[in-house]
């Protein structure tokens, strides 16, 4: 079963708790960005990895604006599910920009990355990267992507989320970049069940079509 949360910032209090106990061998964990398990190598984060891909379900993440992409783009890539993921540990797999994969019938699009706004007062290389927000070709590339399923699939996982919908979320525009616009393009053009996304830090479902996801652990649905 597919179930999906929010950013976790490497709260590991999140994947112990009631909710994540409740998945078992075969299920898939949806995380939508700022998983924040890779950030310095330290050999505590990679005990810290070495037990999440020892878990018996899967964890499938997006990346978002606290997640070190340096050290992602370490790791090898390889096909899972008809997509490209990168292998971080066991069960653990990143989800690439721009790739759709078939998972248990449906088609499920990700999208990671986003636009820090408070990049003035951290460290590029440290605690800031430049790739954050995906570029032109990454972005072509879901284009492509797309327009080879015909613009349909069941969902959309990403870390930000269309400009639009920050009217239903009581939240400021921001400064339209390249990814914002877009996921403006593809909220007009893309037939989709469900969107999940996890930068507002909000639990919250914006009718029909929309959720934002946080701390709750939900099963996916449509």
């Amino acid at each position: 079963m597919l179930y999906v949360t929010g950013d976790i910032h490497a709260d590991i209090r999140r994947l112990k708790g009631r909710a994540a106990k409740q998945l078992k061998k075969g299920d898939i964990l949806l995380v939508c960005g700022d998983f924040g398990f890779l950030w310095d190598g330290s050999p505590k984060e990679l005990r810290l990895l070495d037990w999440l891909g020892k878990r018996p379900y899967q964890i499938l993440f997006v990346e978002g604006t606290h997640d070190n992409i340096d050290l992602l783009s370490g790791y090898p890539e390889e096909t899972l599910y008809g997509g490209q993921v990168r292998r971080v540990s066991g069960n653990c797999c990143q989800l690439l920009r721009g790739e759709c994969y078939e998972i248990e019938g449906k088609r499920v699009f990700a999208l990671g990355g986003g636009e820090s706004t408070d990049m003035d007062i951290r460290v590029e290389g440290e605690t800031w990267w430049s790739r954050e927000l995906p570029s032109a070709e990454e972005l072509a590339h879901a284009r492509e992507t797309l327009a080879s399923l015909n613009q349909q699939v069941d969902y959309i996982i990403t870390h930000s989320v269309a400009p639009t919908v920050n009217k239903f979320l009581d939240r400021e525009q921001m400064q339209i970049n390249l990814l914002l616009a877009f996921l403006n393009e593809i909220s007009e053009t893309v037939q989709f069940k469900r969107w999940y996304f996890g930068s507002c830090h909000l639990d919250k479902a914006i009718p029909p079509k929309y959720c934002a996801v946080y701390q709750e652990i939900l099963p996916v649905a449509d």
